[in-house]
């Protein structure tokens, strides 16, 4: 079940194919040759029995006659390699020849066509080899099979072949396997030291490219896992500070308020304390519950054809009172109708509030802060939230909708809020279908811009707040 195991397998079958092609082309190649060996033998032999059958003792014998020499040879090569023998006498008739001679095997050696291979009467091939003697005739025939048998020392040659070819590809396969798995092996191992808590962990990029591309996005995993939980610890100790200041408010004064320690003068001033600092907070816990809604299944989008104008008028009469106290000149840059945006209509105002709150906290006594919309150059619809502040670097503008960013880089500088702001306008903003993003504004300060999709019916009616925010 094991890579190694499968691709030793592998290997194995692929050696096994090869051997096995081999050994058929070697036992046919040898066999070849001893057959071409067994003719020139049978050759020798015909020579020599035809020589002495020719000698002058053999000429005091009659026709088709053998001599005793003769009839040992003939005796001895049946026995070694099954080779049949005949001595044919002028005289004899072709149906008296012995098997597997025929008539036309005593034509060929008579013609001096020897030698010459044919199938016999049993259907099997011979090589049949003969050779005029006096006025006799030797004829030699052995079974071709016979004749291409392999030896004990090529059968030999060939099985030590095969058994290399597979002794090769077991060990190349295992050398494969163990190239591929030991850095698998690796990356494993950091995954799990990984899974357990460590962050330090790294692995080398080795072995084949495939394996070294999962090293290195383990790596990247690894590094982005160490990034995003210091940021998320920095993340809540920011978002414990911000929770513990009003808390801290709410508690001293409810604490003064109990013992009786504020003079009734100052009391108005406490509760109102307790008031906006408890307001303050439950914004806070929004923020986190709405982030936290959106990151689970179950925050829902309702998008509808959206009038994005009469949108902005209602969010600007809902910051009215807040704007006019801060000193700050609102201006609302939006036609009399349209343009009308496929977004949820409360969503988007809840984008547009925390843009504006963010803006009215940083924003100097007579500072622009400007809720303008249009129509994109990309077609899509863009609602603005503009202001005459102290702006943003182009790399904190790169990194605004990330979460606690800014509230991070301006801590202590500006007055900032929780981190989640930005964030949650961001998100909204891709739920939507749309983008985020920030540049710098024409005012001097930065520029918040929601680009949505179009509608394409009409705009829903947004309602107007009862009070401002």
């Amino acid at each position: 079940r094991t890579v190694t195991a499968r691709v030793v397998a592998l290997a194995v079958a692929v050696a096994v194919a090869s051997a096995l092609v081999t050994g058929i082309a070697l036992a046919r190649t040898a066999g070849s040759a001893n057959q071409e060996q067994a003719m020139a033998t049978l050759q020798v032999q015909a020579n020599l029995m035809a020589a002495a059958q020719s000698s002058p003792r053999a000429a005091r014998l009659g026709d088709g006659e053998v001599l005793p020499a003769v009839r040992a040879m003939q005796t001895m090569l049946h026995d070694d390699a099954g080779v049949v023998c005949a001595v044919v006498a002028p005289g004899d008739a072709a149906t008296t020849l012995p098997a597997p001679f025929t008539a036309a095997d005593l034509q060929a050696v008579r013609a001096g066509r020897s030698p010459h291979a044919r199938r016999g009467y049993d259907g099997r091939s011979w090589i049949v080899v003969g050779r005029a003697a006096r006025s006799e005739a030797v004829l030699l025939a052995q079974p071709l099979d016979r004749a291409a048998q392999l030896t004990p020392a090529q059968r030999r040659r060939v099985l030590l072949g095969l058994g290399l070819g597979l002794l090769g590809g077991a060990l190349a396969g295992l050398a494969l396997g163990r190239t591929v798995t030991r850095p698998l092996a690796r990356v494993a191992e950091a995954a799990r030291r990984l899974s357990s808590g460590q962050r330090d962990v790294r692995v080398p990029p080795q072995g084949p490219l495939e394996v070294a591309d999962v090293a290195q996005a383990l790596n990247g995993l690894a590094h982005a896992l160490t990034v995003s939980e210091q940021r998320q610890q920095a993340f809540l100790m920011n978002v414990s500070h911000e929770l513990r200041t009003p808390l801290t408010a709410v508690t001293g004064y409810a604490e003064a308020l109990c013992d009786g320690a504020l003079p009734a003068a100052q009391v108005p001033s406490a509760a109102g304390v307790i008031r906006d600092e408890a307001a303050r907070l439950q914004r806070r816990v929004e923020d986190l519950l709405a982030l936290a809604r959106m990151e689970a299944d179950d925050f829902r989008v309702e998008p509808a054809p959206v009038d994005t104008g009469e949108l902005l008028r209602a969010a600007a009469v809902a910051c009215g009172p807040r704007v006019a106290a801060a000193g700050i000149r609102l201006e609302v840059r939006a036609p009399a109708a349209g343009p009308v945006a496929h977004a949820d209509g409360e969503r988007l105002r809840q984008a547009v509030d925390a843009l504006v709150d963010n803006a009215i906290r940083v924003l100097p006594t007579g500072a622009p802060l400007v809720l303008a919309t249009g129509a994109d150059p990309s077609g899509w619809v863009r609602v603005e939230v503009r202001d005459g502040g102290p702006g943003l670097t182009p790399e904190d503008l790169a990194v605004a909708f990330e979460r606690g960013r800014l509230n991070e880089r301006y801590r202590g500088s500006r007055a900032v809020g929780s981190g989640l702001g930005l964030a949650l306008v961001g998100e909204l903003a891709r739920r939507m279908g749309g983008r985020a993003e920030a540049t710098a504004a024409p005012e001097g300060g930065a520029c918040f811009a929601l680009l949505l999709p179009p509608a394409p019916g009409p705009a829903v009616p947004v309602r107007l707040p009862a009070t401002g925010g």
